[in-house]
């Protein structure tokens, strides 16, 4: 029961990581249309940026990803004799994956890399300058 739920939590964190890439990337497209500000945080560009580029990296270099190993480690754990997916855990496995030949999930992050660079370019993120009080 404890591997079911921490395949759960880490299906829950591979999920929110997904959210943050593709979340993130709305936003960014809606702030450089909408000309907001937040859209260009060094940080939160660097981040966002750094896990689009990771998850191409690892499709071109065929590495599994290590959220996906570690919870079907979990899951599929030797000694589980019980349901190897709770119902939580269902819904987010039938969010994340799918059933498609890997070189499309190859094409479709590097794809997505790339223009995630564009974006990075086009609304270049910035340092906030604090002038220091008089």
């Amino acid at each position: 029961m404890r591997y079911l739920f921490l395949a759960d939590v880490i299906a829950a964190i591979h999920l929110g990581y997904v959210v943050f890439v593709i979340l993130g990337f709305i936003l960014i497209v809606l702030g450089i249309i909408f000309k907001w500000k937040w859209i260009r945080n060094l940080w939160f560009r660097i981040m966002h940026l750094a896990a689009i580029v990771g998850v191409a990296l690892e499709a071109l270099l065929g590495v599994n990803c290590p959220l996906t190993v570690l919870e079907f480690k979990l899951r599929y754990a030797p000694n589980l004799s019980e349901e190897k997916v709770s119902f939580i855990g269902n819904i987010i496995d039938s969010l994340l994956f799918y059933n498609a030949p890997g070189w499309l999930f190859t094409i479709i992050y590097s794809s997505f890399a790339v223009v995630v660079v564009i974006t990075f370019i086009l609304a270049p993120p910035t340092r906030r300058l604090y002038k220091p009080r008089s």
